[in-house]
């Protein structure tokens, strides 16, 4: 039914009511609307640091919580062949080029101590034995762990699920027992040494059901794969669709770095071609275009970019050393998680401003499910209007020059990038509210919004209400966004299908016929509105 045949009823006073909204207890940043900032907490020749890496990462605790961060994800934990940790050899013993056991406890809980979570980087689509090809001990497993497609002579698994690894054995995840010891390792042995996160390296060498299964072994707050591919620049989309089916193929429990977004900045930095940024619908394009909440976004990591100085390390991908700032003007003022690099933080003297991106971000409350509005996408420049739960943001990238006009203030800039705020939150109470619902069964032209009986929901009115963002493409998918509203308020809302003409939700059953909750007390506080379906 339409609002113009259904006016809101009064107010009703929501006070001890079954339904009242209780604070977000979201299990992973990925199924909300997150407001986390990863940090990779190692670089390509970081375990060259006499045995200490860890002692490093201890150290610089309390300065990573002032930067802003909120999960650091650590290098492969495990003996290994390889210096760097990507060729396991003993899963279970913990002592590695990076620091013993003992350190990597001290590190990890040196980062709880100033409200950090950890993410250990899980290497199981191989594994090396720990004399020859496969004599593989600490779990001990046969030739039956071993896919019959690897290059060992001796395999005798079953297919493989995923893509091959030549460095090593490529490992049979449908073998009762390498599942069994993989989710008493991972859920089990580094659990209890205090991780809470997962980063599956080369994630597209097996299939993602395996990924989830491992995840509900830890129950991880934090769960994201490694799937890289080769990116086709004049066919961008095949390559988010993979990305896609990797987070659809874990049930939705673990996101995926966004090496679409990756590239398209390669390109865009690289070339001028900034207008690579902007797909055919006007969305980023991106993964974070599509299912931004499930997305990780970053700049360079350990592979693709340099380590302590432009020209050492892997650089087999890398945003031109010079315009790394414009790589971080973006990812922090977009949405999906962006993850900070160590190297560009401590080794690069970026830290400051990094700083100034991060606190933007944070203050004007960009989540990973924020909305953007692209204004600008060509060649030389790029510029977008993102909006936070407390604040606007403009952000504009490339050596063109572009303002969002009157009414906004320089935050921050640098070389070839600036970032403007425009509103912000005062010293009134406010609680962050998490919206969401799915099945409106929209269709390309329409947006979902809330609209209800705030200022900030529109007062009713929906062109003036809250606009959700598409958690992914289809009709029916779920629409997501964070708002700020007042303390201690009775609210009243709806969801509504808009594109110049709102179609309304059906009523509730409530006495007001509305959606209703309640906000708390607790300023700064987080309250979760998971509405299920839209109601026809």
């Amino acid at each position: 039914m339409t609002h113009s045949t259904l006016r809101p009823l009064a107010i009703a006073l929501l006070a001890g009511m079954a339904h009242l909204a209780q604070p977000s207890m979201a299990a992973t940043e990925q199924t909300k609307a997150s407001a986390a900032i990863l940090l990779q907490g190692f670089h390509w020749n970081a375990w060259n640091y006499n045995y200490g890496w860890y002692a490093n990462l201890a150290g610089k605790a309390a300065d990573m919580k002032a930067l802003g961060i909120t999960h650091v994800w650590f290098p492969p934990p495990s003996d290994a062949a390889s210096n760097e940790g990507y060729l396991p050899r003993q899963l279970n013993v913990l002592d590695s080029k990076y620091g013993s056991e003992s350190a990597l406890k001290d590190a990890i809980g040196a980062l709880k101590n100033q409200g950090i979570h950890s993410v250990v980087d899980v290497v199981i689509n191989h594994r090396v034995g720990t004399t020859n090809w496969a004599d593989f001990t600490n779990p001990t497993w046969g030739c039956n762990a071993v896919v019959k497609e690897d290059e060992w002579s001796g395999a005798c698994g079953n297919s493989d699920t995923g893509d091959g690894y030549s460095a090593g054995r490529d490992l049979d995840h449908t073998q009762p027992q390498v599942q069994n010891d993989l989710k008493s390792w991972i859920g089990g042995r580094l659990k209890n040494l205090g991780f809470s996160g997962i980063r599956y390296d080369y994630s597209k060498g097996y299939g993602p059901q395996y990924a989830k299964m491992y995840h509900d072994a830890m129950t991880p707050d934090f769960c994201v794969g490694e799937i890289w591919t080769d990116l086709n620049y004049n066919d961008v989309d095949v390559h988010r669709k993979v990305l896609m089916n990797y987070v659809d193929g874990t049930g939705g429990t673990c996101g995926a770095f966004d090496f679409t977004t990756k590239g398209l900045l390669n390109q865009a930095l690289t070339h001028g071609d900034y207008w690579r940024l902007k797909d055919g619908s006007g969305k980023p394009a991106g993964g974070i275009g599509w299912w931004a909440q499930k997305m990780v976004t970053f700049v360079d990591n350990h592979d693709t970019g340099p380590s302590e100085r432009c020209g050492n390390g892997q650089s087999h991908w890398p945003v031109p050393c010079g315009q790394v700032m414009e790589g971080y003007a973006y990812i922090l003022t977009h949405p999906g998680i962006p993850s900070v690099y160590y190297a560009h933080v401590y080794d690069w003297n970026l830290r400051n401003n990094i700083k100034s991106l991060i606190d933007v971000r944070k203050a004007a409350g960009i989540t990973s499910t924020s909305s953007v509005n692209i204004v600008a996408a060509q060649q030389g420049l790029y510029a977008a209007i993102v909006s936070g739960a407390d604040a606007q943001v403009a952000v504009k990238i490339g050596p063109n020059s572009w303002s969002p006009g009157n009414g906004w203030t320089l935050s921050t800039s640098g070389t070839n990038y600036a970032v403007w705020v425009k509103g912000g939150s005062n010293n009134s109470c406010s609680v962050q509210v998490n919206f969401s619902i799915a099945n409106a069964n929209t269709d390309a032209s329409q947006s979902v919004y809330v609209v209800g009986n705030q200022a900030a929901l529109g007062d009713w009115a929906p062109g003036q209400g809250f606009k959700l963002t598409a958690q992914g493409a289809g009709n029916n998918v779920t629409w997501a966004g964070s708002k700020n509203l007042p303390c201690n308020s009775a609210v009243q809302y709806k969801y509504v299908k808009y594109n110049g003409t709102a179609i309304w939700e059906g009523n509730q059953p409530t006495v007001s016929g509305n959606r209703e909750m309640a906000t708390s007390n607790s300023h700064g506080g987080t309250m979760t509105r998971a509405d299920g379906n839209f109601r026809f």
